[in-house]
């Protein structure tokens, strides 16, 4: 029999109740004890609603396993924060059911159930119990919260004198250490500073081997990161639900078209015509997730070296070239295209891109144009890497996607003088001698 998940949500709704002014919620308010009184008069009692429904949430079901990290995402609005609030118990569905198995930490809006009167100190073990430890496993652990934090002399001062990020890291040095089984985290990665930041994402990587994390954010390099899964919500329903990095690049995608005012993604693509050449390496483009407004396609790619070779094993730190074969349907001005490097896990590590350099040039419609790049590639760790590919119109800053392919080339790395991190930065110059004094 299958482990029971740890988090289940079956057709989970949720309603809120909007009132034009605060007179027609004073309105609905007593018309239940009017209707009643009119009842026992023997009058009519007509029931009247002085309220607009806002769907937050309608007919959500997923789970999550047992020791899974799944990212919730979503633009403003679109339930993320409902949705939390409805796990971490703090609001009630209007229909559906929320089953969450263990003891759950959760850390929205971190610092907001801080009373600002109290002490850094009485604050910690005030929270604690709140999240569920007797007031002898509070006192015990409390050196360890406050070491945590690393506040100061602050910590026996009220909270009103914190500044927010002193606040943040007292409130996560209360979550990391009352022992919870399921974590939601609602976009409070980023508190503190560079340090502290690094510590908080070392303590939720150890968490993740032995606890269930629910990650709500918009920081997409943490979603790859960080969880196996992704849920995307749009206007309260269920929009994708699968692997992090296929439903975050699909996200990508779709708000990046949204914003360009072109086709969303998935829109029919016409088929890549044969290749115009014989040269090896040359490959139609054929992404898992692509979209663009359609004015041009890039038919073919290939990358090669400096010499037109197209290696099957790269070693990093050799000039490579991306050449496209560009399908024009409309003519093009200022075109500009480009490569984005990922990593196993979709997250970008080297970018890319003509810039400028060929702000001047024109493509003709219906003429296929040779689009050339010459770029020196990092030094990368030895690997499995994919590139996406881009053609667009425009500038760097400012400018219109026409043809976007996820994933179009693979590259594999063998780097025999790698250093042990992701990207290697090759040295310019060194020097040894005799220190002065």
């Amino acid at each position: 029999m299958s482990e029971a998940p740890a988090i289940r949500v079956a057709h989970l709704s949720k309603a809120y109740a909007l009132y034009p002014t605060p007179q027609h919620r004073l309105r609905q308010l007593l018309q239940p004890p009017a209707a009643r009184l009119l009842r026992r008069l023997g009058l009519p009692a007509r029931e009247r609603r002085y309220y607009s429904e806002h769907w937050a949430l309608r007919d959500l079901s997923f789970e999550v396993a047992r020791g899974e990290t799944l990212a919730v995402i979503g633009r403003n609005g679109a339930g993320k924060s409902t949705l939390l609030q409805l796990l971490c118990g703090t609001l009630t569905p209007s229909a559906g059911e929320v089953q969450v198995s263990g003891r759950v930490a959760a850390l929205l809006e971190l610092g907001s159930g801080f009373n600002p009167e109290y002490t850094g100190r009485e604050n910690a073990l005030m929270n604690a119990a709140v999240l569920g430890l007797s007031r002898e496993e509070a006192e015990r652990r409390l050196p360890e919260i406050l070491a945590f934090a690393d506040i100061g002399d602050f910590v026996d001062q009220p909270v009103k004198s914190y500044s927010s990020g002193m606040a943040m890291r007292l409130a996560f040095a209360v979550i990391a250490h009352v022992d919870a089984d399921v974590l939601i985290v609602d976009e409070a990665l980023a508190v503190g500073d560079a340090y502290f930041q690094q510590k908080c994402l070392r303590w939720l990587r150890d968490f993740q081997a032995r606890g269930t994390v629910l990650f709500c954010g918009h920081d997409m390099g943490a979603v790859l990161g960080l969880c196996q899964r992704a849920l995307w919500l749009e206007q309260g329903r269920m929009r994708r639900l699968g692997p992090a990095k296929e439903v975050a690049e699909a996200y990508i995608a779709a708000t990046a078209a949204e914003a360009m005012g072109i086709a969303p993604p998935g829109a029919a693509q016409e088929p890549a015509p044969a290749p115009a050449a014989e040269a090896p390496g040359w490959r139609p483009v054929a992404a898992r997730q692509e979209y663009g407004s359609g004015d041009a396609r890039i038919t073919h790619l290939r990358l090669c070296d400096a010499a037109g070779y197209s290696p099957g094993v790269w070693q990093g730190g050799e000039e490579a070239v991306l050449e496209m074969r560009i399908a024009p349907r409309r003519e093009v001005a200022f075109p500009i295209a480009g490569l984005t490097l990922k990593d196993r896990l979709g997250q970008p590590v080297f970018g890319a891109n003509t810039g400028a350099r060929l702000h001047g040039e024109r493509l003709e419609a219906g003429r296929e144009a040779l689009l050339r790049l010459g770029f020196r590639l990092p030094e990368l760790a030895s690997g499995r890497y994919v590139a996406s590919v881009a053609f667009a119109s425009g500038s760097p800053a400012q400018h219109v996607q026409h043809h976007w392919a996820d994933d179009a080339l693979e590259l594999t790395v063998a780097n025999p003088h790698h250093n042990g991190a992701l990207v290697a930065a090759p040295a310019l110059w060194a020097s040894l001698g005799a220190a002065d004094g």
